[in-house]
């Protein structure tokens, strides 16, 4: 819960306004955004409230994106498993049609030899559900011409195959049902951390949220950038040239969590996005991206190498040169430039 002081009383027609953000402020601090207790507090300092309010957003913005990255998991393995169960369903549909060709093949034969003279004890279980039972009384197997039984083995095990697969289909949709709660589950997540930021984001004093805005587009305070990133080398290859170019065309962008392009991205569907246009497939999550290609020192990153930050990996953008990056940063903003220290970087990635 917020810490509770005496602040300087603001100007007129901006009460309304202050008790508003101190409220959203405590709001935020109930629903777990984060502890006031650790934020500056400096007594001539006027604007501590909207100073916590714009600190409260970016962590939301944070949880949110990591939220997002689970939910991009979340997906891709729901996509994955769907396409697993299409698979295995078409095999089952495809042995269930062998086995009933069979049975029928082996049904007629039966009738054949009832017409003329009586069915052999051994073709009975021609159409029965168990024929591994018979099969295993070595007196009936010598009553059945050697055909007969070939045939009956063969049958036995398009029968035993048709079982696995169907199990093995079970299981998968199981699997499926669980994938897809959690995509569900983590869209949740999401927009309840995004519907909080934006309330907050719409009760910020006027100057503040303008302070904000111009704070947000030109990005955070660089974490240790070596010098040496102040110049600019080329791409490392072709595909990473067309990539760069790519993401390039994107600046300006929205962001939107979830998607991967074309006209709106989120972090890693901007990376992604533009290693598909180089004809490279690249995973979908930033976690992933990160292995998707060889580590190399910040030192030497190149335009179209991939920079993935926090030590969960939770954002990635792509390296543009002269210390810059481009990615998609946070819901309300664009697709931009932003230093790339801008925060604690994870890993540089070629891909």
């Amino acid at each position: 819960m917020a810490s509770c002081r005496r602040v300087p009383k603001p100007g007129p027609g901006r009460a309304t306004v202050w008790t508003a953000a101190a409220a959203a402020a405590a709001s935020a601090a109930a629903l777990g955004a984060g502890s006031a207790g650790a934020e500056p507090r400096d007594p001539a300092d006027g604007h501590l409230t909207a100073r916590l309010l714009s600190d409260r957003i970016e962590r939301l913005y944070v949880q949110a994106e990591r939220a997002t990255e689970r939910y991009n998991a979340a997906e891709t393995r729901t996509e994955g498993l769907r396409r697993q169960v299409d698979r295995i369903q078409d095999r089952v549909a495809r042995a269930q049609e062998r086995v009933n060709r069979m049975r029928v093949a082996l049904g007629a034969f039966a009738g054949g030899q009832y017409r003329s003279g009586g069915l052999d004890p051994g073709l009975a279980l021609l159409l029965s559900e168990e024929p591994a039972a018979y099969l295993d009384k070595a007196t009936t197997l010598e009553r059945i011409g050697h055909r007969q039984s070939a045939q009956l083995r063969v049958l036995q095990g398009a029968r035993r195959t048709l079982s696995q697969q169907r199990a093995a289909a079970a299981a998968r949709l199981v699997r499926l049902e669980y994938s897809r709660k959690a995509v569900a589950r983590h869209k949740r997540d999401v927009q309840r951390k995004l519907a909080i930021a934006r309330r907050l984001v719409n009760i910020l004093p006027p100057g503040e949220r303008e302070a904000y805005d111009r704070a947000s587009r030109h990005g955070r305070d660089a974490y240790g950038v070596p010098g040496a990133l102040a110049g600019s080398l080329p791409p490392s290859s072709p595909r990473a040239a067309t990539a760069f170019g790519a993401a390039r065309a994107a600046l300006g962008l929205p962001y939107a969590w979830g998607q991967a392009g074309p006209t709106a991205f989120d972090c890693s569907g901007l990376t992604q996005w533009a290693y598909a246009r180089a004809g490279v497939a690249i995973p979908r999550t930033s976690q992933a991206q990160s292995g998707a290609g060889q580590r190399v020192p910040l030192s030497q990153a190149r335009p179209g190498d991939l920079v993935v930050y926090r030590a969960d990996g939770s954002h990635v953008a792509m390296y543009a040169g002269n210390g810059q990056v481009i990615h998609a940063p946070h819901p309300g903003a664009r697709v931009r430039y932003d230093p790339v220290g801008m925060m604690p970087i994870s890993s540089v990635t070629r891909v």
